[in-house]
């Protein structure tokens, strides 16, 4: 099922534009899902466009194997991150981040490389075991201090409806595709390291060199957005997978449980999968039988145009 996007952006060399090519590359292992990171889990895979390069994905793919051994297969552009502060040496420069998905593989080459579980960056979105202790111990009121810091009664209104609708407190409820507002939030806050502020402390959650953590939030806003409707979470799993053992990575990705019976019922609906005639014994119980993705379904929703509805808790 690999895809790739043609590149939207031609840059043409040496015209003062420096364009920094960046991955969020990831894998579901251990039913948790990971990121590829380098330099001690703090970046994530990236290099400059050269000339060299045919075109932007191609030169990305070069730098990911370089840096960590480990090829993409699916593919498509993220987003363009190109403020003002970019840049040195009388160059503006941008970073084109893509959004990779591939299966775990150990490399001997890996050089400095590792896969990092997505929610040691992010711990407040995980849900799969509901409302987690740090967002109502430390998140909540930490923003509600932030709120409260605003030097007018609108203002404070303003700022805390804000951490409401992006966070699912007082009457609104929790949205797992709002990844990056949530990071950008608690950036104005000064509540992440990358904030740099230096007043208050920080909450819990590993912080990456540059803007690194804002593209990963990036990554995984459009991931859980992108399983609702394309079923891209066929990139990540083995060739042969139980039922539970997708429904168990779909949550890992959306950071919520799912409903098993519905969750079946529309993998079912949808025909996306066929029976491989094998069983796991891996439960230690009742043997599961096997299931593989059913490629034609790619053929079939191109041509009527329809959409694939994956996950709705």
């Amino acid at each position: 099922m690999t895809m790739e996007t043609k590149d939207p952006l031609h840059i043409p060399a040496g015209r003062g534009i420096a364009a920094e090519l960046i991955a969020v590359l990831v894998a579901v292992i251990g039913e948790a899902p990971h990121i590829m990171t380098i330099r001690d889990a703090r970046a994530l895979p990236s290099g400059p466009f050269e000339s060299s390069h045919r075109s932007l994905q191609s030169g990305l793919r070069e730098w990911v194997e370089q840096q960590t051994g480990h090829p993409i297969g699916y593919m498509e552009q993220l987003y363009t991150f190109a403020d003002r502060d970019r840049g040195h040496e009388g160059k503006s420069a941008i970073s084109i981040s893509y959004l990779g998905l591939t299966r775990e593989e150990s490399r001997a080459d890996a050089r400095d490389s590792e896969w990092r579980d997505w929610y040691d960056y992010f711990p407040w979105e995980d849900h799969r075991k509901g409302t987690p202790e740090l967002f109502e111990a430390v998140v909540a009121p930490r923003l509600k201090q932030w709120a409260d810091e605003s030097t007018s009664k609108a203002a404070r209104a303003d700022r805390w409806q804000r951490a409401a609708i992006t966070f699912g407190l007082d009457e609104f409820a929790w949205n797992e595709e709002l990844v990056l507002q949530r990071y950008e939030l608690l950036y104005e806050a000064g509540l992440v390291t990358e904030a740099e502020r230096g007043q208050k402390p920080v909450l819990p959650g590993r912080a990456m060199l540059a803007d690194h953590r804002r593209i990963l939030a990036t990554g995984i806003a459009r991931l859980r957005a992108k399983i609702k409707y394309r079923p891209v979470v066929f990139e990540l799993m083995p060739p042969a997978f139980s039922l539970l053992q997708l429904q168990r990575s779909v949550e890992a990705l959306a950071g919520r449980l799912l409903h098993k019976q519905n969750f079946r019922r529309l993998i079912e609906q949808q025909e996306l999968v066929e029976e491989t005639g094998l069983s796991s014994f891996e439960t230690g119980g009742r043997p599961a039988k096997l299931f593989r993705f059913r490629q034609a379904v790619l053929a079939e929703r191109a041509a009527a145009g329809t959409k694939l509805p994956l996950l709705r808790p």
